[in-house]
């Protein structure tokens, strides 16, 4: 389960690092959390 969380990290790296508003930064964050909480849950 470790493993899925941190390959969903790193897949969703390039979307944090595009981020250029307060609001892109807080829909990448908000996507990393769904991801994390998506590979715990299964």
């Amino acid at each position: 389960m470790k493993r899925l969380v941190i390959v969903s990290l790193i897949a969703l790296l390039p979307a944090i690092s595009a981020c250029h508003t307060v609001q892109g930064a807080g829909k990448d964050i908000s996507a990393v959390g769904h991801g994390v909480t998506d590979a715990a849950s299964h």
